[in-house]
């Protein structure tokens, strides 16, 4: 490093993924970077969102995973005569789930703080706002400081979106940070919304054996995913019990004694032990002097950057939920990342979310990158399209996995990889080589070529890039 170079003050506000990844890469590069966080690094996507919610689908998924293989693989209780193990046979205790996803969290949370401290990293534990563009104010156990940077980072997320006439309680109404606090598990759960967050908690509690239904306002569940993998998880859903009420809009949850009574826009009521509202977020940008520094504003409050993550103030930078850009963890690490890199002036490629891949932790998961068949069908993108069902890969057999695809989408006449769609066990592991192929602008050959392991479930891949090759 040149010693002529002095280091720059870059002050995060909020230590989110978005939050901690610039904070680390900002010390890594020299810079000295003070983070104020109010609850614990990490943010909501640690505390109460992303590892909460995976690791308490990740023990859904196995109960479900054995209890469908069961009979197949042969599996059996020594004490039951040797029966099939059966879902009577199976209980999850959800006070030793939930105390252990809990513990996970702030483990995670303790590692990523330790991880910054070993950088040198300043964290100030308080509430901050901006005092103006170069200022923020934090209230801390201490009293308040004032950090002055030449540059501030705002990734101050979001909190769980609340409807007037449903206001969650804690006990039988509850958001997605609250539901962690249940020590039963619900017997009757109706989940409100049918998007991502509405999907995986509908298939997580169906898996931990309660009885599910799901209330979505739209013609089918996961309305943006591709079109395929929704129906085939409505498919698995009706199988597995889930109860999916579409075209039905939620007015008004209430309380009934030791349960509640979800009113429909229809007059309908549909009543259950608990209700968890899945329907939407809102970002935590008021109050925190955004706009008296001068930092614009969208009507939802969301907070406007560009490509390199900067807002209308030029020494403000912006990552993560709270922008509104694309409420994924990696999205917002990658703000974090960009933001850092245009402030002291290192190589900078602007976010580019046409290659973002993304995941829905339902049971079958699925996962996406890069362009739709949807834009292919619409004229939007000439590509072609090849779709493989995983029950026709040996290692899918083995495991007794019936239900999942693999669709790759390449551009017509030149056969690179431009899109791809994974349903099935592991597809969030899955999608990291078509992921790669579509960011390094891959052939199908390349793809078809790389040597797959057999039996493997990427097998697959490969053998759909196959199908895909251009005879020249």
């Amino acid at each position: 490093m040149n010693p002529d170079f002095a280091a720059p003050h870059i002050a995060i506000l909020g230590g989110g993924p978005g939050g901690y990844e610039a904070a680390s890469v900002a010390a890594s590069l020299g810079a000295q970077v003070t983070i104020v966080e109010r609850a614990g690094l990490g943010g909501s996507a640690v505390l109460t969102d992303v590892v909460p919610s995976k690791t308490l689908i990740a023990t859904s998924d196995l109960m479900t995973r054995v209890e469908e293989a069961a009979a197949a693989l042969g599996l059996r209780f020594d004490t039951d005569n040797g029966a099939p193990l059966t879902r009577s046979a199976l209980r999850a205790d959800l006070k030793v789930v939930n105390d252990r996803l809990l513990g996970l969290a702030r483990q995670q949370s303790a590692d990523i703080r330790a991880g910054l401290e070993g950088q040198g990293v300043r964290i100030v534990l308080g509430s901050g706002r901006l005092v103006d563009p170069h200022t923020i104010e934090a209230l801390t156990a201490e009293g308040t400081e004032r950090i002055v940077a030449d540059a501030v980072i705002v990734a101050v997320g979001a909190h769980p979106r609340e409807l007037p006439t449903a206001r969650p309680d804690g006990e039988r109404i509850l958001n997605w940070a609250q539901i962690y606090s249940l020590d039963e598990l619900p017997e009757e759960l109706i989940v409100v919304g049918s998007g991502v967050t509405g999907a995986e908690f509908a298939s997580a509690y169906n898996g931990l054996g309660s009885k599910v239904t799901l209330i979505s306002s739209r013609d089918r569940v996961l309305p943006g995913s591709d079109t395929d993998a929704a129906e085939l998880l409505e498919k698995v859903f009706e199988r597995r019990g889930v109860r999916v009420l579409s075209r039905s809009r939620a007015e008004s949850v209430e309380r009934t004694g030791d349960g509640v009574a979800v009113t429909l826009g229809d007059g309908t009521k549909v009543t259950g032990s608990h209700c968890l509202l899945c329907v939407g977020s809102i970002p935590n940008t008021d109050g925190i002097g955004l706009e008296e520094a001068g930092v614009a504003l969208s009507e939802s409050g969301h907070i406007k950057v560009d490509g390199v993550s900067r807002t209308s103030v030029p020494s403000v930078y912006a990552a993560g939920d709270c922008t509104g850009v694309l409420a994924l963890a990696s999205v917002a690490a990658m703000q974090g990342r960009i933001a850092v890199a245009h402030i002291l002036g290192d190589q900078v490629t602007p976010l580019n979310l046409d290659h973002v891949a993304s995941n829905i932790f339902t049971s079958p998961e699925i996962a996406s990158v890069g362009a739709t068949e949807a834009d292919v069908a619409a004229g939007r993108i000439a590509g072609d399209v090849v779709t493989l069902r995983l029950k026709s890969n040996a290692r899918a057999k083995m495991r007794n996995t019936t239900d999942g695809f693999v669709k790759i989408i390449s551009r017509k006449g030149s056969g690179t990889v431009i899109g791809a769609v994974v349903m099935g066990s592991n597809a969030s592991e899955l999608i990291f080589g078509l992921a790669m192929a579509v960011e390094q602008k891959l052939h199908v050959d390349d793809v078809a070529n790389t040597y797959a392991v057999y039996p493997s479930l990427s097998g697959s891949l490969a053998e759909a890039a196959r199908r895909l090759h251009v005879h020249m």
